[in-house]
């Protein structure tokens, strides 16, 4: 699990914070709380100004950024294109993480997870904005990640494609043990998928948990 202990950084001011592993948790609040800066700071994008987190009892001050994000693998709202096709940007995320390329099935795998019905060899440029945001959730977690930190990953869907994904994204992270910490403006997601859910208001986080009922039951 992730473990805050009188952290500050910017807004965000933590006394204490556990976020279990192996679970979905949901982070929600008002724009400008600081969820985004306590996503950021489990990917060692940004480093505490006061405190520690620790993850299964190791400091993220000692980790090395580069190879803790090829297992802890962050997925901005606006995530980067590179130029080129749909494979092209797939196995980008296997290269950075050390592994081999992917294989057509694997990618085609990760492509339906998200309900991207595209093919390969399209260029990613002509994609759409939830389309581009699909596309990183599938580049995601073919670098086989043992966290995924994910920003509004529905804010572009539609409310169907977004339950979908949704529905499909716990059914994969469960079979996989993967540890999910997820920012939405959904309370609905948050409700109906998350093991747990964190609400930050004004900085400072605030703990809730069994508001999820499609993983424990």
């Amino acid at each position: 699990m992730f473990r805050f202990h009188e952290v500050k950084a910017g807004v965000l001011q933590v006394s204490e914070l556990s976020i279990p592993a192996k679970a979905i948790t949901c982070i929600i609040g008002e724009s400008g709380s600081g969820k985004t800066t306590l996503l950021r700071l489990l990917n060692v994008l940004d480093n505490p100004e006061e405190g520690e987190i620790w993850f299964d009892g190791v400091s993220l001050n000692e980790v090395n950024p580069v190879e803790w994000r090829r297992k802890a693998v962050m997925v901005p709202q606006s995530p980067v294109m590179f130029k080129g096709t749909v494979e092209d940007n797939l196995q980008v995320g296997r290269r950075f993480a050390g592994q081999p390329a992917a294989t057509q099935e694997q990618m085609m795998q990760a492509l339906f997870l998200f309900s991207l019905d595209k093919e390969l060899s399209q260029a990613a440029d002509n994609l759409s904005g939830g389309e581009k945001q699909r596309l990183a959730l599938a580049r995601a977690v073919l670098m086989e990640p043992f966290v995924l930190l994910l920003d509004e990953p529905t804010s572009a869907l539609d409310e169907a494609t977004a339950d979908t994904l949704m529905q499909r994204l716990s059914a994969y992270t469960r079979e996989r043990n993967v540890t999910v910490v997820m920012i939405t403006h959904s309370r609905t997601i948050a409700q109906t998928y998350a093991d747990f859910t964190v609400e930050v208001k004004n900085g400072i986080p605030h703990m809730n948990g069994g508001l999820q009922h499609a993983r424990n039951g």
